[in-house]
């Protein structure tokens, strides 16, 4: 059975966007276990919620990543010249991105173009500001997916200079394995020969430290989690007691990854209007909302060697174990 959608008239964005948000709710709460896209955490207030957690002390992907381009900023920008423009998927607020172009090799007329691609126009809005006191930078955003927003790139018309592609924030991390290598395809298919890809991973760590991260003392990430199920009840109708819900971290060392998920407190029923979907959680039951893979430096250097890419340099913080790999197209 197929959610509900408008039939016989063209559908604006947002219904677009709805339509997409009940059907992928249809599906993966049908799964067995039970799931939820993690991309659907970042509404206005998950990412407002997300960017605090980027703030807590148990969490340094963001601190780790901001030191390592504050150390290697210029020889990452020397790799990529000529440069004509950046391109950062998934922006945040931003100021990594500042924090690399704030550079002295980008104090110059010629200053690349800036392309942001974000779905959350909040997060497109913050970033933009916190980029518009650089002189001489122009600022594009793409409200669009990796996928449509690397498509656009690849149509555009070519800027003189080469291409520099930014996936930050160990956002590689979301992908299992099959999923980062494709998408890491895309990436190159969006290139041509001597552009530049520039990826943040975070490395494997001590379970304590992982945990920490992801189940904070201050309940922020619970609250990030736990958001997901606020934004189904509030667009699709859902009827998720979220009282009867609790946060899980947990560290699957065979597969290398962090699991958030959402746990049934009680034997409960669920509904979800929007989708047309009615089920039972079991006391114990859990929705799988995100996966933080962690990796190895030697495992970045060949998850991104083999959709096309030369390895150029890779930079590694040791204080909280995060790496930055640089990357060419061939």
């Amino acid at each position: 059975m197929m959610p509900r959608v408008a039939l016989g008239a063209a559908l604006t964005r947002a219904e677009e966007a709805r339509a997409a948000f009940a059907l992928d709710v249809q599906y993966y709460l049908s799964l067995d276990p039970r799931q939820l896209p993690s991309r659907y955490l970042y509404d206005d207030l998950g990412s407002f919620l997300f960017e605090a957690i980027c703030r807590l002390p148990w969490y340094a992907i963001t601190r780790a990543e901001t030191r390592l381009l504050a150390a290697h900023g210029t020889k990452i920008l020397d790799a990529a010249r000529p440069l004509g423009r950046i391109v950062e998927l998934g922006c945040g607020s931003g100021e990594k991105l500042a924090t690399l172009v704030s550079q002295p090799l980008l104090r110059r007329p010629s200053a690349p173009e800036l392309h942001l691609i974000d779905l959350s126009p909040t997060a497109l809005a913050v970033s933009r500001r916190a980029l518009s006191s650089l002189d001489g930078v122009r600022v594009v955003t793409h409200e669009a997916t990796y996928e449509g927003g690397l498509i656009g790139i690849r149509n555009a018309a070519r800027t003189e200079g080469r291409t520099l592609v930014l996936f930050l924030g160990s956002n590689i991390g979301n992908f299992d394995p099959p999923g980062a290598e494709a998408f890491l395809r895309e990436v190159r298919a969006a290139l041509s020969p001597g552009d530049l890809f520039l990826l943040g991973a975070d490395l494997v760590k001590p379970e304590p430290v992982l945990r920490l991260a992801y189940d904070d003392p201050l309940g922020v990430t619970a609250a990030f989690n736990l958001n997901l199920l606020v934004r189904v009840n509030r667009e699709l109708g859902g009827r998720f007691d979220l009282g009867s819900f609790a946060h899980s971290a947990r560290w699957n060392a065979r597969e290398s990854r962090v699991e958030m998920h959402l746990v049934s407190l009680r034997r409960q029923a669920v509904q979800v209007e929007a989708a047309e979907l009615e089920f039972v959680l079991g006391e114990g039951e859990s929705i799988w909302t995100e996966s933080s893979y962690k990796y190895e430096p030697i495992e970045l250097t060949r998850l991104v060697e083999r959709p096309g890419f030369a390895s150029v340099a890779q930079w590694i913080d040791d204080q909280d174990r995060f790496a930055l790999t640089l990357v060419s197209a061939v």
